[in-house]
């Protein structure tokens, strides 16, 4: 006789235990349906996860190590004056003022009397890949920067002495070249397809380690950290020694160059730079064909325009290039910019940030006529503009701002203005101006001191201290003012609010 039937299975007393013996069958049977159902899903979850041994073992031949090393006196047994080094851990990645960890490659102890110049010392360890068959390989300019002699050590063993063809310091890119053929290089991709999330690859040497591959995701494009490099973002970990090293798609295309990380301890913390390979190869084949980087110049300080600044003037958005200082005689200063003028285009392309100025100037051929379109004083003009080219960085000379004028009460700004002198005005290269004289409350809050220069107040050129004040006096005190301050060799767009 059957234990139960449907329901239940004795008359009265037992219908309560029988549902429930009938329930807890019921669940059972549908937890194993659901764990059936659910496997052909988990199981098409884990067949979409990338694998990497394809495209790995495809572009693992292209990578290469690089070990660099120095002639200098050595002086103990890390071939650095002895002793311990605390900062061993940044050599793999900064180059000759460190001593790797783990008490890696090092100089042997030096018997006495053997201290003497020209002793061939370990410099540093970094990654590069092959751009061409017949042996030119990318890598960083940090990594062969005041490197004597290069080694280049390939994925089958073999190593090569290489010899740089040019390097770059602003981008920090360098071309390096090893007498052979037949060799496997990168198929570049386009960054500019990236898009967040993408699975990406990074191999390269870490620690030393060849040959050594990880994987992430791309975090951010366009990341502005310098003048001339917008960097790709990952979470691929990358670490001292994997400088110079490709970043690669799912394509197996390079599409960066593995080039910085930020760190608080020298090594891996989830961020990871790299240089996008259009920007890199443009690099390349000036420095293949020159030996270095020719760029262009128009002569300007520039910094970034905020929305209180944008608004004090009457742009309307956050956008272009503020001009803080023209350089005398320079491209800029024949075209007629002026500081204080904002800087929306240049040849048609327009400047959102002020990152983009240098490397849309910078990419012009020097000597090539532009138009360039600033804000000046509430309206926008065309500029017509010869560009110059881009010497070695020169140190700028500082000028002492001189002070003086008679204690007053401040305005609602805060400040307290006198006549520029003729002597000052010329020695600035301006028309007008004020100085000032005191600042506080607003004016000394926004940042302004002392000696410095006033030469416009919102859109209305200042001429002098009557002027100024009379146009203060009028303003309306609900609303954030631009004021246009002259610092040594610097000038800005500072936005008050005064008082009421």
């Amino acid at each position: 006789m059957s234990v139960f039937h449907g329901a239940a299975c004795y008359p009265h007393s037992m219908k309560r235990v029988c549902s429930t013996l009938g329930t807890a069958l019921l669940l059972a049977l549908f937890a194993a349906l659901l764990l059936v159902a659910g496997q052909p899903a988990a199981q098409a979850q884990a067949r979409a996860l990338p694998d990497f041994t394809d495209l790995v073992a495809k572009a693992d031949p292209a990578v290469v190590n690089i070990r660099t090393t120095a002639r200098a006196v050595a002086r103990g047994p890390y071939g650095g004056g002895g002793g311990q080094d605390p900062y061993e851990l940044f050599r793999w990645f900064f180059g000759p003022d460190f001593v790797p960890p783990g008490r890696g490659p090092r100089q042997q102890p030096t018997p006495p009397g053997n201290n003497e110049e020209g002793q061939e010392v370990p410099r540093g360890v970094g990654s590069g890949f092959f751009i061409s068959a017949d042996g030119y390989i990318l890598t960083n300019h940090h990594v062969v920067n005041g490197a004597d002699d290069i080694y280049v050590t390939l994925t089958d063993r073999r190593e090569f002495k290489a010899k740089i063809i040019g390097s770059d310091e602003r981008t920090d890119v360098a071309l390096i070249k090893i007498e052979a053929a037949g060799m496997t290089p990168l198929k570049p991709g386009d960054p500019t397809q990236l898009r967040k999330g993408e699975w990406v690859l990074a191999i390269g040497s870490p620690f030393g380690l060849d040959s050594t591959v990880t994987a992430g995701i791309v975090s951010a494009t366009g990341r502005d950290t310098g003048d001339y490099l917008p960097f790709i973002q990952t979470d691929v970990a990358v670490n001292p020694g994997n400088s110079g090293g490709p970043l690669l798609n799912m394509r197996g295309e390079v599409v960066g160059i593995n080039s910085q990380i930020i760190s608080r301890s020298g090594g891996f913390m989830g961020i990871s730079l790299a240089i996008p390979i259009d920007e890199a190869m443009r690099v390349a084949d000036q420095l293949r064909s020159s030996g270095r980087v020719i760029r262009g110049r128009i002569g300007v300080q520039i910094g970034e325009v905020s929305k209180e600044g944008a608004d004090a003037i009457g742009l309307g958005r956050t956008a272009g290039a503020s001009v803080g200082m023209v350089e005398p005689g320079s491209p800029a200063e024949k075209a007629g910019i002026e500081p204080g003028d904002v800087i929306l285009k240049f040849n048609g392309k327009t400047i959102e940030r002020s990152s983009d100025l240098p490397r849309t100037v910078g990419e012009t051929k020097p000597g090539a006529k532009a138009t360039i379109q600033v804000w000046r004083r509430g309206s926008t003009r065309d500029l017509s503009i010869t560009v110059g080219e881009l010497e070695p960085d020169k140190a700028a000379a500082a000028r002492q701002d001189e002070g003086g004028g008679q204690a007053q009460k401040t305005n609602v700004l805060g400040l307290v203005v006198s006549d520029l002198p003729a002597a000052r005005r010329r020695e600035l290269r301006v028309r007008g101006g004020v100085q000032v004289d005191a600042a506080d409350g607003p004016a000394a809050r926004a940042g302004i001191r002392q000696g410095d220069v006033i030469l416009a107040l919102d859109n209305t050129e200042i001429t002098g201290a009557s002027q100024f004040n009379g146009l203060v006096a009028k303003i309306d005190r609900s609303k954030v003012h631009g004021v246009l301050v002259r610092r040594d060799d610097l000038t800005q767009w500072v936005p008050i609010r005064p008082t009421r």
